[in-house]
């Protein structure tokens, strides 16, 4: 139920879909990908893994909960562009505060409906993820595929920069409670000092929830400011783009993983696994969605993962001190790694979910184990604090 208003997606391949407008009127472009989770669209609207890509949702009605602040994973939305099968525009949630319309409208996000999701979905699995056009009332198809294949490619291109926070800042805020809403958390735990490139807000309440300290970090700052705070372990968030685009992340991570315990989610894992010395690779169509299976190499058990990444660590390319930890039993590429000297692991996939399973949360416990050692205690961090309300 869109506006009514002609939309069109051209793809650079030249296929062209076409369907009815909402959200947002204009035009957009970035890489077309499909998201194959049941529920959960404004946390994959606010998650900042998905600036430069335009997301289809593969569930068929989209927008039947609405829109409320609780569940943002960041301050706005980051897709380029949303296509789904039908919008629904008459919410019925009792947390609903606003039209998920509405809301891409606020915040100009274009979107498209009525269109053959599965179709696109297909054409995407088939000849791969790619640059295209999303543009809203009458068109001329040949130029916006034309636009399209003028695009650059994803590889090459550091996306980390532009979502990361602008200066460090303090998290307070703990998990989500049906009866009470955010939990207050005391301080008891280790000092983690988080890299923000894109990360998601869950990701923090997750690691407040175990009483952890945490201090939240641009993308682009040194080893050293790092250290000056006193961390007991640091964290690599998930984020957008080529990971062998951001060289001084890359850096600056190789030497603080050889001192601190380091836990790495998504892009984070990637920047881990090239600072180590592995390579990367861009996969065909990537990994979007919340019911990725995942088997522990070690002990056979297989979790069900959500996932949002359209990079992959290169299984050969890891040197002789980084061992693969888990698989994808879709595609067999590498979902884990660790170093087998030192307290250092990460995943691909993403632990906090939000939206998705909870197959995987035990590994944030893992990691606050892995600082027992070295804990140096409560102390006081001289840094603004920041709720998903100031985000």
């Amino acid at each position: 139920m869109g506006s009514g208003l002609k939309a069109t997606l051209a793809l650079a391949d030249g296929r062209v879909f076409a369907g009815s407008s909402f959200g947002a009127e204009g035009r957009t472009a970035g890489e077309v990908v499909f998201n194959t989770s049941m529920t959960g669209y404004q946390e994959i609207l606010t998650d900042p893994s998905y600036d430069g890509q335009i997301v289809t949702m593969t569930c068929p009605e989209i927008g039947n909960v609405g829109v409320n602040i609780e569940d943002s994973e960041s301050f706005k939305p980051w897709v380029k562009g949303f296509v789904v099968r039908e919008y629904w525009d008459r919410p019925s949630n009792w947390r609903s505060t606003e039209k998920l319309g509405d809301y891409m409208r606020r915040h100009a996000i274009v979107g498209i409906e009525g269109l053959d999701t599965r179709a696109l979905v297909r054409h995407i699995r088939d000849h791969g993820a790619q640059q295209a056009v999303l543009a809203s009332g009458d068109v001329d198809t040949g130029a916006l595929v034309a636009e399209a294949q003028a695009r650059p490619s994803l590889e090459g291109q550091d996306l980390a920069g532009g979502v990361s926070a602008t200066a460090p800042y303090r998290w307070t805020s703990g998990p989500w409670r049906l009866a009470g809403g955010f939990e207050s958390v005391s301080d008891e735990g280790p000092l983690v000092v988080a890299f923000d490139f894109g990360i998601k807000a869950n990701i923090l309440r997750s690691l407040r929830e175990l009483g952890c300290q945490v201090a939240v970090v641009p993308a682009t700052t040194t080893a050293a400011e790092v250290l000056e705070l006193g961390p007991d372990g640091l964290f690599l968030s998930n984020g957008p783009g080529d990971p062998e685009a951001v060289s001084g992340a890359i850096e600056n991570v190789g030497r603080l993983a050889s001192e601190l315990p380091t836990f790495g989610i998504c892009l984070g894992h990637q920047i881990l696994s090239l600072a180590l010395g592995a390579r990367t690779f861009k996969l065909k169509f990537g990994h979007h969605g919340g019911n990725h299976p995942v088997i522990d190499v070690d002990s056979g058990v297989v979790e069900i993962t959500a996932q949002n990444h359209g990079f992959a660590v290169d299984a050969g390319s890891l040197p002789g001190d980084l061992r693969v930890t888990r698989l994808n039993l879709n595609d067999r590429t590498v979902e884990g790694v660790e170093h087998t000297d030192r307290p250092v692991f990460s995943v691909q996939y993403h632990p906090e979910a939000s939206p998705g399973p909870h197959d995987a949360h035990p590994l944030f416990k893992r990691f606050v184990s892995s600082m027992d050692g070295a804990r140096r205690g409560a102390r006081a961090l001289e840094l603004p604090v920041r709720d998903i309300e100031e985000l």
